[in-house]
């Protein structure tokens, strides 16, 4: 931890004089584009993929006048870990002139690992054998796994409104699938990924999930990266038939809500942000890692204080509440938050409803705005969750 946040600081040093001039520009009516791109070098941790070393590059652009046009990002990963993950990942959000399309990517390749600990908002941290599944282990199981993932969404905006109707088409391919125990002891019972993959007729090396999404966006936020006023929400429909390649047809529904109250109207980056999300398998069977899960949100940032993948089930909610404000009287370059977040999951296999188990978590975090003009961020946050579990997250922009 002590060495990420001295990086945290390096970082913000080497970008801060640069941000500063960046600072003074102003938007020409006839000026397009305004292409601003951070080749930032990443050292950051989370619990888990350990250490990670690499590049995060983070780019900003209008892809009309900023008068009228949202600003577009993109946020990259090329990153390797001590955990011997080799990560790579795009993630978008585009705005076409006079914000008329949306478009939203999501690409990943990961050969990584990750450990699980079995169905819903109960699994334990320690190995055992699930008195609800006998012969089947609970708690810390290591998983190897490769991961594909092709999402892509396209949104048109319904008038001169906020408001977006589109589709999108969305791929996961998990493949060399492998469970293990760290323990040196004989493996006695079953794996829960492989129980729960063999009870509903799923392979245990390989799936895969492809289908369509049907969307609304309402899009009120003035900057996504990290906005100080308003709203967004998200409701997207997906069906996976297998006829489009997946292993078995299924059906969810992801809902997505943010809202942003500003506590100061003199100071807009001091405000409380709330973030409300559920995910909910409606038809049919998920393979187990394509499981509502925490932290496997499109920027992974649900569920600081926990493991990503710490908790899965066939549906989940998940709630947290975030106090920013800036540390400095007059300029905006450092700033802060604390924040509470929750998680609930359900699950038919262990017999466990929604709300039969809350998994709480809170923490604080370090800021540091590198762009002021375009909000490029970095931020450090250090989270604690129930039974031991904690961590310490290191990104580029707001968490949501």
């Amino acid at each position: 931890m002590k060495f990420g946040l001295l990086f945290f600081i390096i970082a913000a040093s080497t970008f801060l004089n640069e941000s500063q001039a960046q600072d003074t520009l102003k938007f020409s009516p006839n000026k397009i584009n305004n292409f601003k791109w951070v080749p930032l070098p990443a050292v950051g941790s989370n619990p888990a993929n350990g250490w990670m070393f690499g590049l995060a590059p983070s780019a900003t652009w209008y892809m009309g006048n900023p008068i009228d046009t949202k600003l577009s990002n993109l946020v990259g990963n090329f990153l390797y870990t001590t955990k011997k993950q080799w990560i790579f990942s795009s993630r978008s959000n585009i705005f076409l002139d006079q914000n008329s399309w949306i478009l939203v990517g999501d690409w990943r390749y990961f050969i990584t690992s990750q450990p699980t600990f079995g169905l819903g908002s109960g699994a334990p941290n320690e190995l055992g054998e699930d008195p609800n599944l006998p012969g089947v282990y609970q708690g810390a199981q290591q998983m190897d796994f490769s991961l594909i993932r092709f999402y892509e969404t396209v949104l048109k905006r319904v008038g001169s409104s906020n408001f977006y109707l589109g589709m999108g088409y969305h791929f996961d391919l998990h493949s060399k699938i492998e469970s293990f125990l760290d323990e040196k002891s004989p493996t006695s019972l079953e794996f829960a990924h492989d129980h729960y993959n063999r009870s509903l007729g799923f392979d245990t090396e390989r799936y895969i999930l492809s289908g369509i999404t049907l969307n609304a966006i309402l899009e009120n936020r003035d900057v996504a990266v990290s906005p100080y006023e308003k709203n967004f929400a998200l409701l997207s429909y997906k069906i996976n038939p297998t006829f489009l390649g997946s292993d078995q047809s299924s059906s969810t529904i992801l809902m997505d809500y943010r809202h942003y109250v500003n506590v100061s109207e003199r100071r807009k980056r001091h405000l409380i942000a709330f973030w409300g999300y559920g995910n909910f398998l409606v038809s049919g069977n998920l393979p187990y890692m394509n499981l509502p899960s925490l932290g496997w949100d499109m920027f992974g940032r649900g569920g600081r204080a926990y493991a990503q993948g710490r908790f899965r089930g066939e549906s989940m909610v998940y709630s947290e509440a975030e106090y920013r404000f800036p540390l400095q009287k007059q300029k905006e370059t450092f700033g802060g938050t604390v924040f509470v977040n929750a998680a609930s999951f359900s699950s038919r296999t262990v017999n466990e409803k929604l709300l039969d188990t809350i998994n709480p978590g809170y923490g604080l975090g370090l800021r540091v705005m590198i762009n002021k003009q375009y909000r490029t961020t970095i931020t450090a946050d250090y989270g604690w969750g129930q039974k031991g579990n904690s961590g310490f997250y290191l990104n580029v922009n707001e968490t949501f």
